[in-house]
């Protein structure tokens, strides 16, 4: 049971800090996925990215859409498969990716430095290994 209640309160917090943190974004949540998967899994189909961000193919062929238009992604014929198309991160996604990133960081940074001392800095900071070993279970690494 108490291992119970850890899961459950870790599920909150971390979904508490992951919205908290979505307010200093100025793109739309699934375009900023789009990007974050293309920036880590280099060139995707519409499908693919539908596929592992759990989403219709509608939705993400919405965000592709308004991607391409704004010059962040480029989509040429697959090599494969010249139905499909594969996408790109441009540089001005890249770019635009970046700048979101490092806004999340800077407010996520502001609020450590203001909310805690430096022994429970040091404390979270122990945490970031622990927290990433149970995403790659999560996730079947």
């Amino acid at each position: 049971m108490e291992d119970d209640a850890l899961a459950e309160d870790l599920r909150r917090a971390i979904g508490e800090l992951v919205r908290a943190v979505r307010t200093v974004d100025t793109m739309p949540p699934g375009e900023a996925a789009v990007l974050g998967h293309l920036d880590r899994s280099g060139p995707q189909t519409t499908a693919e990215l539908a596929h592992r961000r759990g989403v219709t193919h509608q939705s993400a062929a919405k965000s592709v859409k308004e991607l391409i238009a704004g010059g962040s992604v480029r989509a040429e014929p697959h090599a494969d498969d010249g139905r499909k198309l594969l996408l790109h991160l441009t540089d001005t996604g890249r770019t635009r990716l970046q700048q979101e990133r490092t806004r999340r960081a800077t407010w996520l940074n502001t609020a450590i430095r203001e909310a805690l001392d430096g022994d429970e800095r040091g404390q979270l900071r122990d945490c970031v290994p622990l927290l990433d070993r149970v995403t790659a279970r999560i996730n079947g690494a």
